[in-house]
């Protein structure tokens, strides 16, 4: 099965700086793959989530998104409708003043037939749950049903790709947990291959794989409990592991012999049971 991006020997260097922000990057990612990209500020996993939307064109090397290189001029929109791009702030891709409308202004930008548009609304807005609001006035929305309609409006473009950069960095909890619980089961129920960028390391314990960004190359990459059992080593990059993880680290140093894989509340749960079990 053919990769839905490849990301072969990438660097990019802004201009005017003196290092490149992106040195030597490989990655492949599979279709329907949920894949997390981890990473502190400044490593470049900004920069990586616009050369996959082709935003960024690379210095040097190839990205391919859906076999389309995003060096050719003439792919640039085909390649943006297959790859949608989710950002940080919600208000920032909301244009218009009522909720189905906005979810039209990218279909009116694809040239897609008046007729269509309707169906298509109504099924992105279904699949982000957010039909009672279609009349509504986004700005009378919370952040978390912005960012829903935000996807809405990708995901009418019928996208094969959609690349979250900081979804959820601007969202309270229950925002963050909506949008990702959205995301995630247009993931599994579409297929579509997920690229999600973000600083929560709860949130990458959900993911396919991992990927480790850290001075602008890969530094790690496996599954969450693969990544995240190398504590010292993600401290060291400057970035947490899930609190379980760190908890399960701290009971073990203090004579409990609980798994180095715990990500979750429930499977510590369940591990601490096995061992009460064992004791009895």
């Amino acid at each position: 099965m053919d990769d839905r991006i490849k990301v072969e020997k990438v660097s990019y260097t802004y201009e005017e700086a003196e290092e490149p922000a992106l040195s030597q990057v490989s990655c492949h990612i599979a279709p329907g793959e949920f894949v997390a990209v981890l990473g502190h500020n400044g490593s470049g996993k900004s920069t990586l989530a616009k050369l996959l939307n082709a935003l960024y064109l690379p210095t040097e090397g190839v990205v391919t998104v859906c076999g389309m290189d995003t060096r050719d001029e003439d792919k640039t929109w085909d390649i943006r409708q297959q790859a949608g791009m989710i950002f940080q702030n919600p208000d920032n891709q909301i244009v218009a003043t009522v909720v189905k409308e906005d979810v039209a202004f990218g279909l009116e930008n694809l040239g897609v037939p008046t007729e269509e548009m309707p169906g298509r609304i109504e099924s992105a807005l279904s699949a982000v749950r957010m039909n009672a609001f279609a009349d509504s006035a986004p700005h009378m929305l919370s952040g978390g049903q912005k960012q829903r309609v935000a996807i809405a409006g990708i995901l009418a473009m019928e996208p094969s790709v959609m690349i979250a950069d900081e979804a959820t960095a601007m969202l309270d909890p229950s925002g963050r947990a909506e949008v990702l619980e959205t995301i995630r089961r247009l993931n599994r129920q579409k297929g579509i291959t997920v690229v999600w960028i973000t600083h929560f390391m709860e949130e990458a314990a959900q993911a396919d794989r991992v990927i480790v960004v850290s001075d602008g190359k890969i530094a790690r990459e496996g599954t969450p409990r693969e990544v995240f059992r190398h504590i010292d080593e993600m401290r060291a990059l400057h970035l947490d592991v899930p609190h379980m993880t760190a908890l399960a680290k701290e009971l073990r140093e203090g004579g409990m012999p609980l798994r180095e894989d715990i990500l979750t509340v429930e499977e510590m749960v369940e591990e601490v049971a096995r061992l009460v079990c064992l004791s009895n």
